[in-house]
């Protein structure tokens, strides 16, 4: 495998395994976060406590810190009336985290950044969106992660290989590397999206569209995830990103809550890494003490 940048040094993935971080959802609910309401609106109105996350992270081991954008494109702001403030959000979110990322690093230890970009609310293959919109609104996002100080970018939790296309092709427009992390679900003949995308064709577009690392997160929990960790090593040979979910989400009145304990899910590290997976972090239900927790497994 081929090196990938890594903030001022360079990574060699078949020599060290890099630990990400955990949700960030469920942390912002904690402090107050209520249904409905934009996270990512946190970075101008409650800096503070987006910081707060991201510093939880760091001290609990991370080597990669994600940004509070997953919904930050300008698509996804809209349902909040915040569209126009697109930059200005992925701006601050890049911003905060390189902050905690700085204060982490030492001389023998570097955190970086990757800026987080989530599905853009509209269903490409039914006509919601047109591409060139589609593609402009990534990239509007892409560059202010960049210029807040991300190091890599990150297209996650997608289930439509042609967004995930046009994502993929706006971020590594930055020049950044660029993760492309799908979600999938075991079916009858093997792991799909719910669109129907099977890996094989996920990656094969990723790739071409310049995609530096190949992932899959989300979906169901993580003693899935050694199974698909194998097909996705199979068939590339990027290194491969794995931020799988705190098993699978119960409704208990009326909130989603994850029971999967943090040494439960840890436990599944030394099968994720003896298939052969570069990256391991923590996905819905996940927090700082199951990173810190991880941080024992991962050399």
């Amino acid at each position: 495998m081929d090196t990938v940048e890594f903030g001022s040094r360079s990574w060699d993935p078949s020599s060290r395994i890099l630990l990400a971080d955990g949700a960030w959802g469920t942390e912002f609910m904690k402090l107050g976060l209520v249904q409905g309401e934009s996270p990512e609106a946190w970075n101008l109105d409650r800096g503070e406590a987006v910081l707060a996350v991201a510093r939880s992270y760091a001290a609990a081991g991370s080597d990669i810190i994600l940004t509070n954008s997953f919904g930050g494109s300008r698509l996804q702001l809209a349902r909040h009336g915040m569209a126009e403030k697109a930059g200005e959000i992925n701006l601050r979110a890049a911003r905060l985290s390189a902050q905690a990322a700085r204060e982490a690093s030492t001389g023998e230890r570097q955190v970086i950044v990757a800026g987080d970009l989530g599905p853009c609310g509209k269903l490409f293959i039914m006509g919601e969106v047109e591409e060139g919109e589609l593609y402009d609104s990534f990239a509007e996002q892409a560059l202010a992660l960049k210029a807040g100080g991300a190091d890599w970018l990150v297209i996650e939790t997608m289930i439509d290989r042609t967004e995930m296309e046009v994502a993929v092709r706006a971020a590594a427009a930055t020049g950044l590397p660029v993760v492309a992390s799908m979600t999938y679900e075991k079916m009858p003949g093997g792991y799909r999206t719910v669109m129907g995308d099977r890996p094989e064709d996920c990656i094969a577009a990723a790739e071409d569209a310049g995609a530096a690392l190949i992932g899959a997160n989300c979906g169901s929990g993580i003693d899935a995830y050694v199974e698909l960790a194998r097909t996705l090593r199979s068939l590339t040979k990027k290194p491969v990103w794995i931020k799988a979910n705190a098993g699978l989400p119960e409704i208990i009145d009326g909130r989603t809550v994850y029971r999967m304990a943090a040494e439960a899910w840890c436990s599944h590290i030394p099968a994720l890494l003896e298939a052969g997976v570069n990256v391991i972090g923590g996905c819905c239900g996940t927090g700082p003490d199951f990173i810190a927790r991880a941080r024992k497994f991962v050399p």
